[in-house]
């Protein structure tokens, strides 16, 4: 399978939500390569940051209620058309918070809100306590990869060890049914989102996307849990500053509600708003989702597209 196939998957994707978009590459000369970053939209600017295993696309049907603003998604190194580079546990918050500095950077954002999900709530975590200036306020959008001992479920923990995941990949490579297996997984079914469906299995196809993703999983977890050193802590998290807020999906099979309890009562300023779904809850309730947002952005939206 090639990039085109995955451009036209992800361009089906804006066309099912009336989403009009652009595709632009923008250049990171941390990861010595290109940014894939999807904008749409006119108005101030937002910066959106996808997890790993997933694709920047994917925020489409959460794109098409968040009028009035520029949005920015990108994909993580590896991830979709994003050039790889190395992840591992040593360097991975400092990898992190370069490449979305950079990605601001070549995008000409001074600062912004971010909108962050799974481990792309992690890296706008850590941009917020090493680069504050340039982030203005968080919206989580499911629980942050790694926050306050939570972790992946057990497969994909599993998927960590190599010599597994090359296994699972030779006798169950990517598929219409197996990709529907992985949104059943995170709490999100897809066999009644086809378009959604079709680009997470061209997302998958794509060449270097398994490897990329094993180094990813890897820096986060391990069999038995979280990185010590990846790890979000309650001392970390109590340490940003900037307004957030958690819209976390009832049936997160990544951390529960209760963990956005634990995370809103250490955080200066945090709110919870508990929705419908799982891990990405604008799949199946983007209204509600983006009805939680979009005040959120009104209030904390500072910056300006220069």
């Amino acid at each position: 399978m090639s990039r085109q196939d995955f451009l036209e998957a992800q361009e089906r994707v804006f066309r099912r939500y009336g989403v009009n978009s652009e595709s632009r590459l923008v250049a990171v000369p941390s990861i010595a390569g290109h940014a894939h970053v999807i904008v749409t939209g006119e108005g101030p600017p937002v910066f959106m940051v996808i997890g790993g295993g997933i694709v920047a696309g994917t925020w489409a049907p959460l794109m098409a209620e968040l009028t009035g603003y520029t949005l920015h998604a990108v994909d993580l190194p590896g991830q979709g058309l994003t050039d790889p580079t190395r992840l591992a546990v040593g360097n991975f918050r400092t990898a992190a918070v370069s490449f979305l500095e950079q990605v601001m950077d070549g995008l000409d954002l001074e600062t912004a809100p971010f909108v962050g999900q799974s481990t792309g709530g992690t890296w706008s975590t850590w941009m917020a306590l090493d680069r504050p200036e340039r982030v203005s306020a968080i919206s989580y959008v499911a629980c942050p990869a790694a926050i306050l001992g939570t972790s992946a479920p057990f497969p994909l923990r599993l998927g960590t060890i190599p010599w597994i995941n090359r296994l699972v990949r030779r006798l169950d490579p990517p598929s219409t049914k197996q990709v529907e297996r992985l949104g059943k997984m995170a709490g999100e079914p897809l066999s009644d989102k086809p378009e959604l469906r079709d680009l997470m299995l061209e997302y998958q196809r794509l060449p270097g996307t398994d490897a990329s993703l094993l180094e990813m999983h890897r820096a986060l977890v391990r069999l038995r849990g979280p990185q010590p050193a990846t790890e979000m802590t309650e001392s970390q998290i109590a340490r940003v500053a900037t307004p957030v807020q958690f819209i976390w999906g009832e049936n997160d099979p990544f951390g529960p509600p209760s963990v956005g309890v634990r995370a809103v009562e250490v955080m200066p300023a945090a709110e919870l708003h508990v929705v419908p779904g799982g891990h990405a809850p604008w799949f199946g309730h983007p209204e509600g989702v983006g009805a939680i947002v979009r005040p959120f952005l009104a209030k904390h939206t500072t910056g300006v597209h220069t």
